[in-house]
């Protein structure tokens, strides 16, 4: 437990779970998957997409040391689509999580919210430009 973190043992964000370790490995009651914990690192099969939506917006926010208010200005200038649920309820993939790590670098950079959105959209489009370079001729140098 993180140094001034009140939560009892087994509370994350606000919810609690349960491990059961099985020769280094956790498993979360109720479920097959599981967690090397020697390794640090999750099997690819138990990862979730990275384009699908997981997080809340408060463990999103936790996770990329923004506020909550941050990430849904963000959202509302543009800079980012989370998925919904049916509820409405955003929920952020890993992928959105590295736009908003690219954000927060820009803003400390000096770029501001318009600047930033243009230089999201001109790395998207670079991107997109090399992969599609890429298919055509994949034996080219870069």
């Amino acid at each position: 437990m993180l140094q001034g973190d009140h939560r009892p043992p087994g509370v994350i964000c606000g919810m609690r779970y349960r491990f059961f370790s099985t020769s280094g490995m956790l498993r979360a009651r109720g479920t097959s998957k599981k967690v090397d914990v020697k390794g640090g690192q999750m099997d690819k099969a138990s990862r979730p997409d990275p384009q699908q939506g997981v997080y809340g917006i408060s463990v999103a926010a936790e996770l990329v040391g923004m506020g909550v208010q941050n990430l849904r200005a963000y959202e509302a200038r543009g800079l980012l689509e989370p998925e919904r649920t049916d509820g409405g309820t955003r929920r952020y993939s890993a992928d959105d999580l590295e736009r908003l790590r690219r954000i927060g670098d820009l803003l400390d950079a000096g770029l501001n919210l318009a600047g930033i959105s243009m230089v999201l959209d001109l790395e998207t489009q670079n991107s997109e430009l090399r992969a599609e370079k890429e298919r055509q001729d994949p034996n080219a140098e870069r």
